[in-house]
This record gives C-alpha cells, sequence and structure tokens, in this order.
C-alpha cells in the first residue's frame, strides 16, 4: 500500500479530520462489540502469536513473522502461520507450500513457507486457517501475521511492530493519518517491536524491543547461488522493491557500496515482465518477497537481497516466558 504524502503533515484537511473521528467511531465500536462477546470470536486449541502494527502500509511484520518462527523452534515448539494474503487473486481457504502460486496465496505466506519451511495456511477468517493447519499440520503454536486488528480469532500474545522511520506519520486516524487504530491501543499489546532507529515518543507502560534489518549477500534467481556485495558494486544496478517502504531497502544498498537506480512498486505490487525491462543495462536486485513473483519473467542477471530480522537481547526470554505461563491446557497437541 502506497502511502499518501498528506500522512506526514500536520494538520490534514477538515473533511478527512471529519472521516477520521467515523472511522474512529467505528472501529472503537467494533472492539467494544468483541469484547463484550457480542461479535464472536474464535479460541483454537493452542496459543495464538498476533503480528500486525498500527499503521496502513508495512513495518516489517513478515521479517519478524520469520524470526518468531526460529526462536520457537530453538525452544521445542512447532510453530505454524496463518495469514489473509493479502494481495491474492483468491477467496477462501489455502494451505501453503513451497510450490503454491503467489497470485492465489499472497506473495507473503509464499515466501514465509518456502524460507522457513513451516505449515502456513491463508483465509479471510483466521480462525478457518488455524484449524485447518491445526489438523492438517504438525503445529502446537500458530503466529497470526498482521492480525492486530482481526478481533475474530482470540489471541494470547499480541506484538505491535512500529516502522522507526515513518513512526505514526501525523498522528491521525485513517483517512487523514496512517492510524488504523490510536496510539493508545498499543498499552494492551505484550510486545512493540522498533523497527530500525527510531527517536519516537511511546507510552511509559509499553514493553518495546528493537529490530535491525540485515542484508545478506545476493543470490541468483534461477541458482540460488551466492556473490559477494563487491561484486555488484562496479556495474550499474537496477533495485527493485514492492514492500511497504521500498527506500528502507534502497539506502541499506546503498550502504553495501551500490550505485543504484531506484523501481519502488507498490505494496503486494503483481509484478509482470514488462517491470523488469529498463532502458539501462544492468543487473536486477530485488527483495525475496519480490522474488516469489518472478520466476519465469525475469532477466538472467537477476538476484535475490534476503534480509534477517535481528531482535534486542531478552526478546527472545521474555516470548518464552509468556508462552510457559499460558494455561496448560493451551500446550496439549490437537
Amino acid at each position: 500500500m502506497a502511502v499518501p504524502d498528506i500522512w506526514s503533515s500536520s494538520p490534514p484537511p477538515w473533511h478527512l479530520r471529519l472521516l477520521a473521528s467515523v472511522f474512529g467511531a467505528v472501529a472503537s465500536t467494533r472492539r467494544w462489540l468483541y469484547r463484550k462477546g457480542w461479535l464472536p470470536s474464535t479460541r483454537v486449541p493452542a496459543p495464538v502469536i498476533v503480528v500486525g502494527n498500527l499503521t496502513a502500509g508495512g513495518s516489517g511484520k513478515t521479517p519478524l513473522v520469520m524470526a518468531l518462527v526460529e526462536l520457537l523452534r530453538a525452544r521445542g515448539w512447532r510453530p505454524g502461520v496463518i495469514s489473509r494474503g493479502y494481495g491474492r487473486g483468491t477467496k477462501g481457504l489455502y494451505v501453503v507450500d513451497a510450490d503454491s502460486d503467489a497470485a492465489e496465496v499472497g506473495d507473503e505466506p509464499l515466501l514465509i513457507a518456502r524460507q522457513c519451511g513451516v505449515p502456513v495456511a491463508v483465509a479471510e477468517w483466521r480462525a478457518d486457517a488455524a484449524m485447518a493447519l491445526l489438523s492438517r499440520r504438525d503445529c502446537d503454536v500458530l503466529i497470526a501475521d498482521d492480525g492486530l486488528q482481526h478481533y475474530g480469532l482470540v489471541r494470547d500474545i499480541e506484538i505491535a511492530v512500529i516502522d522507526g522511520q515513518r513512526g505514526f506519520g501525523n498522528g491521525c486516524l485513517l483517512p487523514a493519518g496512517p492510524l488504523r487504530e490510536p496510539v493508545s491501543r498499543l498499552e494492551r499489546c505484550h510486545f512493540v517491536v522498533v523497527n530500525g532507529d527510531s527517536g519516537l515518543s511511546l507510552p511509559s507502560s509499553v514493553r518495546t524491543a528493537s529490530m535491525h534489518m540485515a542484508l545478506r549477500e545476493p543470490r541468483a534467481l534461477k541458482d540460488h547461488v551466492s556473490r559477494p556485495w563487491s561484486a555488484f558494486t562496479d556495474r550499474p544496478v537496477h533495485a527493485l522493491a514492492g514492500i511497504g517502504n521500498p527506500e528502507r531497502f534502497f539506502t541499506q544498498l546503498e550502504a553495501m557500496g551500490l550505485t543504484i537506480h531506484r523501481h519502488p512498486m507498490p505494496d503486494h505490487h503483481a509484478i509482470v515482465a514488462a517491470d523488469l525491462r529498463f532502458d539501462k543495462p544492468g543487473a536486477l536486485l530485488m527483495t525475496a518477497k519480490d522474488a516469489v513473483k518472478c520466476a519465469g519473467i525475469a532477466p538472467d542477471d537477476s538476484w535475490v537481497v534476503d534480509a534477517e530480522a535481528a531482535l534486542s537481547e531478552g526478546f527472545a526470554a521474555s516470548l518464552y516466558a509468556l508462552l510457559d505461563a499460558l494455561p496448560r491446557a493451551q500446550h496439549e497437541d490437537v
């Protein structure tokens, strides 16, 4: 999702502020109805960790989900991932595997399934995806990708991710600003993870952690053979990113000593061959999220740049403690 320029300015026009007040009232009423039990919310027989954000647009949720998968495995858990599959052209329930089509299941679920080798399912109603994994796959804990506002699924641990560069924009609710819920919503989350360096002022009551993204050496899209960064510093490079914050990716490439031609795409953009044809020659570097949509259409000199999330010291221990404190019934195999 592209971030409108107006979301970084303050104050927004009066008509957008009026619409934002209506949006806020509807969102608040919806949360209240779920808390009262007047809207149905499903509990599944396994712990559920929700990863989401307050703002529209990307913040780093998927890299955090992938990092959580590895942390849980290290503790002996058998994680599965559920998602709506944003951007897919299909409806209903899909259990994702490495051979799935991104157009059917979504680019992020396919990336997670391929890179983590973890069971993944997508559905509009995340409880359906959850039950599909618990009944068909060997899972005992679930991670809900981008599920903070999906109150139809009962969650045990909530983790909100914030883009350290963008923060909360102008601090207004949609459509006047980028916020899906007020900043005070963070006080009910178990963790608030800030992606990248930030000078954000957060409520003192929230438990914060930091996350930084490290880029791995580029690997060839066709055969996955890696090359050192020095192989790209003395020639022209095209950089393509269809993620929530393409500029972060571009800046990281430049920090590696590369001179790049920027090609930002909308988040979850359905890449076609024409998107990969450029006027100037050069290698093409792309994010792993974009690469799952480029098989068979990318030029030969195409490279994937994987990113790995590093979390602040103490986060893993705090997460394990929360899981260990859950009722034992939620730890039983299903």
